[in-house]
């Protein structure tokens, strides 16, 4: 695919998920990320931005989501906001949905006490699965600091299960 020739609205289609997930990811609440990935994409549209491949426009949508995070976590409004819980929102089948739903909501709990250069690392590797290399360019810094990220990421977060949920 040739991504000079590849639209805004090709980029957003192909990448709206991703650019979610990782908003979702740091913030925890639907309003927040839905405002931020908007905000990505305008970015995207003002800037005129040309990529030179797709892990070029992937680097570039990374870095500009973390940094727009980091901005609306800044603002007055989110800094003295309370974070409502969407629980009316959530249905459950069976109970094995109920306790997957449980866990998932205890490690997300658990990923947004990590510093956040941890907790994105984490994220883009196990969520967004990308590689090492591909999380390395996004964040403009080097693949061995990627992999320590994930080292220390990941030791950080089994003691928060461990002393607060109870995991093994």
């Amino acid at each position: 695919m040739n991504v000079s020739v590849m639209s805004a609205e090709e980029i957003v289609d192909r990448y709206l998920n991703m650019v979610y997930r990782l908003a979702y990811a740091r913030t925890g609440n639907v309003p927040d990320a839905e405002d931020i990935t908007q905000e990505v994409f305008l970015k995207l549209i003002r800037s005129g931005q040309e990529f030179n491949d797709e892990e070029h426009v992937k680097a570039w949508l990374i870095r500009v989501t973390v940094n727009q995070v980091r901005t609306n976590a800044t603002t007055a409004y989110n800094r003295h906001r309370a974070d409502f819980e969407e629980a009316e929102n959530i249905s459950y089948e069976t109970p094995n949905d109920l306790e997957r739903q449980e866990t998932q909501g205890e490690i997300r709990a658990a990923m947004k006490e990590l510093p956040e250069k941890y907790s994105t690392v984490l994220h883009l590797f196990y969520f967004d699965e990308l590689s090492v290399k591909q999380i390395a360019e996004a964040l403009d810094t080097s693949e061995g600091t990627v992999k320590s990220q994930l080292s220390r990421g990941r030791a950080m977060l089994k003691t928060i299960l461990q002393e607060e949920f109870d995991y093994a």
